[in-house]
């Protein structure tokens, strides 16, 4: 697992989640602003809906999944559930990236391991 992944259950099962430098660039590029901007906004719970769709979303195709099939889970799991329970996981996926897995309770040097 990379330092900056996170592994949760979302929808369906439990998936890697990972915004790599490409999916950073593709993040501020789609919601033109910046990563951190985006950290903030949801960290005080004044985020837009996009910002959490897109966070998710971008976070599976750098964890691997194919985007079209990450367009799909978004739009089954994002959109019709309350959008706390997302906003959760897109700041999961952002702690990750900004303090590393193993500040979440994760991967190599977790608390837990």
């Amino acid at each position: 697992m990379r330092d900056t992944e996170t592994r949760a259950f979302f929808g369906d099962g439990e998936y890697s989640f990972c915004l790599t430098p490409p999916m950073i660039e593709e993040l501020e590029r789609s919601l033109n602003t910046a990563v951190g901007a985006i950290y903030g906004r949801l960290t005080r719970r004044e985020f837009s809906y996009r910002e959490v769709s897109e966070t998710i979303r971008l976070g599976l195709v750098g964890g691997g999944m194919i985007p079209q099939r990450a367009v799909e889970m978004v739009a089954t799991y994002v959109a019709p559930f309350p959008l706390m329970q997302s906003a959760a996981l897109a700041l999961s996926i952002m702690l990750a990236l900004f303090f590393g897995n193993a500040a979440l309770g994760e991967g190599e040097g977790a608390v837990n391991d």
